[in-house]
């Protein structure tokens, strides 16, 4: 089968009167059971990794018909989301059932036309016991996932970097103090030259390598805000006179997005945070390029007047 597809692909014709001819020799041949499920496994992972080629050049963009969590670009992210979509929203989902299935027979069996009789008693032991027990071995379950995430999270392994995060009304200063260099101002894009990344996009980034541990520290000059990305799974307020502190390992390229998340004066929403994650040697480049010396180039030296000969007046100085 291999042989007869090779040989009619190696001829001259067309690359689509190619492929048909492949697929027609496939159709004709049949398919085993075990190659289909191959080929499909094949498409599969051929469109999971176009997608995750898209969503490596940008996240936190607004997507239509999107639902859910943000993609995650670190482990810790990862943990948070299966956290949230594998252990409370399915004891969110049970609880609502119950609640609603409760409601239900309420309605249906103690209305005044099919219980016109109301029962006499007030209390029920075992219900009693029951819904006391069942929710605190509920939030028991919980806890056990909770708290290791949270122990997780503040857990910071050896950073390779620090950087320095200062808010104000209404902007970033990003500071590295590892590599010298000095805090910039990172500011709202124009709306022209973001397009639809506007309130996203910023003017001057933030930058980071990939797979090293980034500690982010944090503060403000006014005000409270709150340093989010949610694709790395950090959000920590920005306090005056406070330094806040937390930390992720970007484990994807691409460019993240996050905004300020506390309501910090009337321009809140024009506070965006933008993050590029890039390889190593990309990062070294930004930061020779940051910390460059600007070239200084000496003056010309004025050429000295000539001597006169001994006797001789000097010559007058131009007016």
């Amino acid at each position: 089968m291999i042989r007869v597809c090779t040989g009619r692909l190696r001829g001259r014709r067309p690359t689509q009167q190619a492929v048909r001819d492949m697929k027609s020799r496939f159709s004709g041949f049949g398919l085993s059971r075990v190659g289909r499920r191959a080929a499909g496994v094949i498409a599969a992972a051929s469109a999971l990794s176009l997608a995750a080629g898209a969503w490596a050049e940008v996240v936190g963009r607004p997507v239509d018909g999107a639902i859910g969590l943000q993609p995650a670009a670190s482990l810790i992210r990862r943990h948070e989301i299966f956290f949230h979509d594998r252990i409370l929203l399915p004891i969110i989902g049970a609880i609502c059932l119950l609640v609603l299935g409760l409601l239900l027979v309420c309605i249906l069996r103690f209305n005044s036309r099919a219980n016109p009789v109301p029962a006499r008693w007030s209390h029920n032991t075992p219900i009693e016991v029951a819904w006391t027990v069942v929710p605190v071995l509920i939030l028991m379950f919980i806890a056990i996932f909770s708290f290791k995430l949270l122990f997780e999270e503040h857990d910071m392994p050896r950073p390779y970097m620090t950087v320095k995060v200062t808010g104000r009304q209404w902007n970033w200063d990003y500071e590295y103090p590892d590599q010298k260099i000095g805090a910039y101002t990172s500011t709202l894009m124009a709306a022209d030259k973001a397009g639809d990344l506007y309130k996203l996009a910023a003017n001057a980034p933030m930058m980071a390598p990939l797979n090293k541990v980034v500690r982010v520290q944090v503060t403000a000059e006014d005000v409270i805000h709150s340093f989010s990305v949610p694709a790395f799974g950090i959000k920590i307020d920005a306090i005056p006179g406070r330094l806040n502190e937390t930390w992720f390992k970007a484990d994807r390229i691409g460019v993240f997005y996050g905004q300020c998340s506390q309501l910090c004066g009337i321009d809140h929403a024009f506070m965006p945070i933008e993050v590029h994650v890039v390889p190593q040697a990309q990062f070294d480049a930004w930061v020779a390029s940051k910390t460059a010396k600007p070239v200084t180039v000496a003056a010309a030296a004025v050429p000295a007047a000539p001597l006169s000969a001994p006797g001789v007046p000097a010559p007058a100085a131009a007016r």
